[in-house]
């Protein structure tokens, strides 16, 4: 910027050749701002903040970590547990095999858990349906999800497990994975209906008074109005609920089906050393960390976009 003088005498800038003001050039790009000294010395302070706390945190860990760890090996027992528990040989030889018998716990994952999805928002949507005529419909889905969540989950493998091939039925399997799967999903899918009912019953009434008022059927207001905005707002406990699935898929094991659990049973049985029965919840532990961490990650997005007031 040059400062050049009118005939009057008056000095003036001339803003010929400088774009610095232009509206092409990025926020603080070439507009000649400067930060205040205050700002900077508060981007500083975060910083050092920042810094500190991570600091903090990481020395808490350690130290956290060294105290547990002493602890434990200075246990009077700790020699016989670390053998019994932790033998690398066994793990070495009990890995292979419980990864085998994993990919039955999550082809079981994939299965029920699409089932489990299915049947539970039938469950929910009979439970809400209006109208004496749907009444005996209302009463055998409450008294459904009554039943399944009440009865541990244990106790049904058992029961449909166990008895039901001592039926002896024509036509009916006695595939202990099918039989275990059909006792994963009933149970499940009473939860997930109450995850999927509470959803419905979330969105206002007036929302299906404006489709009916725009001439939609009542079916076709629950499942292009209701129905979408119920099943994003319980996104995070239908992920949660399909994380507890994941893990009580090792509990199909009790029938014979050979699964991760089951496959370091057997190594338990014929070596008497538990190192399979960690290395087997290791594997399961690895295997959710990851949907436990993508289920925050939704719930934190939404929880942000409520603050905001963004749609859910």
């Amino acid at each position: 910027m040059t400062v050049t003088k009118d005939e009057s005498g008056h000095e003036g800038a001339d803003d010929k050749g400088d774009m610095s003001g232009s509206e092409g050039a990025p926020p603080g790009a070439g507009d000649g701002y400067v930060p205040s000294q205050r700002r900077l010395e508060r981007e500083r302070y975060k910083r050092l903040r920042a810094r500190r706390a991570t600091g903090v945190a990481a020395l808490s860990t350690l130290v956290t970590g060294v105290v547990l760890y002493l602890v434990v090996v200075s246990a009077p027992g700790w020699p016989r547990t670390k053998e019994t528990f932790f033998s690398g040989q066994y793990a070495r030889e009990a890995f292979p095999k419980v990864l085998e018998g994993l990919w039955l716990n999550v082809r079981l994952l994939l299965i029920c858990g699409a089932a489990v999805l299915v049947l539970g928002m039938l469950i929910a949507i009979a439970r809400t349906l209006r109208g004496p005529v749907f009444f005996p419909l209302r009463v055998l889905a409450a008294a459904y999800t009554d039943f399944f969540r009440g009865l541990p989950l244990i106790i049904n493998l058992m029961i449909v497990v166990l008895g039901v091939p001592a039926l002896r039925l024509q036509g009916v399997t006695v595939d202990p994975v099918l039989l275990g799967g059909t006792a994963l999903t009933l149970t499940y899918s009473a939860y997930v209906a109450e995850v999927f009912r509470a959803g419905i019953e979330s969105v206002h009434p007036s929302q299906r008074a404006a489709a009916r008022s725009l001439g939609l059927t009542n079916r076709q207001a629950l499942r292009y109005v209701v129905l979408p905005q119920a099943v994003r707002r319980q996104v995070p406990p239908l992920l949660n609920d399909l994380v507890s699935l994941q893990k009580d898929t090792g509990l199909v094991s009790i029938g014979g089906a050979i699964d991760a659990v089951r496959a370091a049973d057997i190594i338990v049985g014929r070596s008497l050393n538990y190192t399979p029965y960690i290395v087997a919840g290791l594997v399961f532990v690895a295997l959710t960390i990851p949907m436990t961490r993508f289920t925050d990650w939704v719930t934190a997005r939404m929880d942000r976009q409520r603050a905001q007031g963004g749609s859910l």
